[in-house]
């Protein structure tokens, strides 16, 4: 049985650069609705970075109810890039553990309090198949069994990405050698749970073993950490 990803995970501040490739501008439009940004073309998924000393207030909407604030670490103390899904005007909507899953967090494009650029891949994690895909210009790198959660604390879906890159070693035996973490959380942890509520993938058992995190080998795990830059975006369905 593996544990789910134990380490303190509050909703509050986050996010900084890393794993940004090619920086490059997003424009911003003013319009009356939301609109999606694209999400991969040939340079990748757009995201955004807060740039140290910055300090961004995270809404629920545009120019809606102050949620938290966005800092230049996340809460494991890691630089951490931002997945930006849509826009309204300098409104950007970024997928980000300190919302609820399901909802994007709003911040406003601030004058140089973010630096932008793209991330060239994407994962997609199917619940049923017990299968995690690497996805590259339209096309799969790299197929990886996992693990999955148990009945009652069965993997959260919906749409995340990769917050922070860790080594499992300083973590605990159980996590293998290296954890990534998501932005979900485990709505449902198991009775008694004391750890964090943060979903990630590490090592571990396969089958529907887990308290809601993605289990794989060493040697998959290794690839991700190499090849899988912060601000990827995953899509866990079932």
């Amino acid at each position: 049985m593996a544990a789910l990803f134990a380490l303190t995970a509050m909703l509050v501040h986050l996010a900084t650069p890393n794993g940004v490739h090619s920086p490059t501008g997003v424009h911003s439009p003013h319009q009356r609705h939301a609109r999606p940004v694209d999400s991969g073309g040939a340079g990748g998924a757009v995201v955004a970075a807060v740039k140290p000393g910055w300090r961004l207030p995270l809404h629920s909407r545009p120019n809606g109810q102050s949620v938290g604030v966005l800092g230049s670490r996340t809460v494991y103390g890691g630089p951490m890039t931002l997945p930006v899904v849509r826009k309204r005007g300098d409104w950007l909507g970024v997928l980000t553990a300190a919302m609820p899953n399901g909802r994007l967090g709003w911040v406003k494009s601030e004058p140089g309090a973010l630096a932008f650029g793209r991330v060239p891949l994407k994962l997609d994690a199917d619940l049923s198949r017990q299968l995690l895909r690497v996805w590259s210009r339209g096309r799969v790198v790299r197929r990886i069994r996992v693990g999955i959660g148990r009945p009652g604390t069965t993997t959260p879906t919906g749409r995340f990405s990769i917050t922070d890159k860790m080594p499992g070693k300083s973590l605990g035996p159980y996590y293998g050698c290296c954890l990534l973490a998501l932005s979900g959380n485990q709505p449902h942890p198991p009775a008694g749970w004391t750890g964090g509520a943060r979903l990630a993938i590490h090592g571990g058992a396969y089958g529907a073993v887990s308290a809601g995190c993605l289990h794989a080998s060493t040697a998959d795990l290794r690839y991700l950490m190499r090849r899988v830059p912060r601000g990827t975006r995953i899509t866990i369905h079932a």
